[in-house]
């Protein structure tokens, strides 16, 4: 939780052994070093709390149901009290000056939006979704409103007031 609190960059490695229980060489040797402990914890994030992307896209019916059950369930896990508020991939990337973490958690954010918008061709393409749908474009302000909602969280908006965004975002979505 400390790395999704303060992220990668203000999280020392005396701040990891203190809240693990450890010491520093109990860390080194499980984990070689903090950046492999932090892709541990990304990869964690990414299969728990963060997996609420990848289960809409691949249960729901259409694109837009994928996007509006994402943008709810964003809305609920960044603002649920049991942990940090917000998004452990957008907050971790704030100040870093790792190229490696920066690459690392660019590409899980960028992941994401391929996904998105595979899925929005696959609706054009089956006619779900106007023939002229920029499928990139809406990938991106889905992942957009994704990214915003979690600092939205962090500033102190309310599921609510985050809910309230998610239905302004699929809004604006193409009609058939």
């Amino acid at each position: 939780m400390a790395f999704w609190e303060h992220g990668y960059e203000a999280t020392s490695v005396s701040d990891l052994t203190r809240i693990m229980g450890i010491g520093a060489p109990s860390l080194y040797a499980a984990f070689g070093d903090k950046r492999t402990l932090f892709e541990e914890v990304v990869r964690v994030y990414a299969d728990t709390h963060g997996a609420f992307v990848g289960r809409a896209l691949a249960e729901e019916p259409t694109a837009r149901a994928a996007v509006e059950r994402t943008l709810r369930e964003a809305a609920v896990a960044y603002t649920d009290p049991a942990h940090p508020y917000g998004c452990l991939v957008v907050h971790a990337a704030t100040n870093c000056t790792s190229p490696e973490i920066e690459e690392l958690l660019r590409e899980r954010r960028n992941r994401n939006i391929a996904a998105l918008a595979s899925r929005i061709r696959a609706d054009v393409a089956a006619g779900r979704l106007p023939a002229g749908t920029d499928a990139t474009t809406l990938a991106r302000h889905t992942g957009a409103m994704i990214q915003g909602m979690s600092q939205q969280a962090r500033d102190g908006a309310s599921r609510e007031e985050l809910e309230a965004l998610a239905e302004i975002a699929t809004a604006i979505w193409p009609r058939d």
